[in-house]
């Protein structure tokens, strides 16, 4: 299979403008991102709308390639920069540009779900621990996912799913294993193209995730697990826990 890697990096986003640049220790986050998923993937590429992030890429030595403002997700800046970049890769693997600390065996994993051919799309999936506690579950950034026997997604949800029928809340993660989303996405190249063409769906807009109008329109999703915990870096406060979590691996 030829892979094909693509970290799309928009400039204006609300919660904290210009992030793919902000830096993290001595790198800017998108150095960091591409660096992590270059170790997997051979090619590798930042989908940008700015000129800013687009010059900080190349002066890495990383690859880049300019898309339009108007997209609304990161789905559909992959989508066009795929269509520009004219390769013939056969998986495209969209990994957040706000996730500096993703491993390369999470990659990996998303990648070797597409040994099954029929494998259309892939995501991955990371146990809750107990130690978590029911507040981890709970919280609504954390989407949880379940899936069938065979691994496909049957649901995604900001609020806990499953419902433990006759157990405290307090101990429901002693009877259950329930699994956060990782938003990493790995698409096989004809469907990244008919995802983004697909309407909104009720389900999608009622949660807000993207990954359900896929589900509704009855494309499979395939889910990898990983023990690998990610820091993604939404606000100003995240990286600062970030640079504290990037400081304690460099003292190990």
């Amino acid at each position: 299979m030829k892979v094909l890697a693509i970290i799309p990096a928009r400039y204006a986003s609300t919660r904290f403008p210009a992030k793919p640049i902000a830096m993290l220790g001595s790198k800017p986050i998108v150095q960091r991102v591409y660096e992590q998923v270059a170790k997997a993937v051979e090619r590798v590429v930042v989908a940008t709308d700015d000129e800013r992030i687009y010059r900080a890429v190349v002066a890495f030595g990383g690859e880049a390639v300019m898309t339009s403002t108007e997209h609304r997700s990161g789905t559909d800046r992959c989508a066009e920069a795929y269509k520009r970049l004219h390769c013939d890769a056969d998986i495209v693997i969209n990994v957040q540009g706000d996730e500096p600390f993703i491993a390369p065996s999470q990659i990996a994993t998303l990648i070797e779900c597409f040994r099954d051919d029929s494998t259309e799309i892939a995501t991955l999936a990371k146990p809750f621990a107990e130690a978590d506690g029911i507040e981890a579950i709970e919280n609504p950034n954390a989407p949880k996912v379940i899936f069938d026997g065979c691994g496909n997604a049957i649901y995604f949800s900001r609020s806990v799913v499953p419902y433990i029928r006759g157990v405290e809340r307090c101990e429901w993660l002693k009877h259950h294993t329930f699994y956060k989303h990782i938003g990493i996405y790995g698409f096989r190249a004809d469907v990244l193209k008919a995802v983004t063409v697909l309407p909104q769906s009720p389900l999608e807009m009622a949660e807000s995730l993207e990954q359900l109008r896929w589900l509704e329109h009855g494309y499979k999703i395939k889910v990898g697990i990983t023990d690998s915990e990610t820091i993604g870096i939404d606000t100003p406060e995240d990286l600062e826990r970030a640079e504290e979590f990037l400081r304690k691996q460099q003292s190990l």
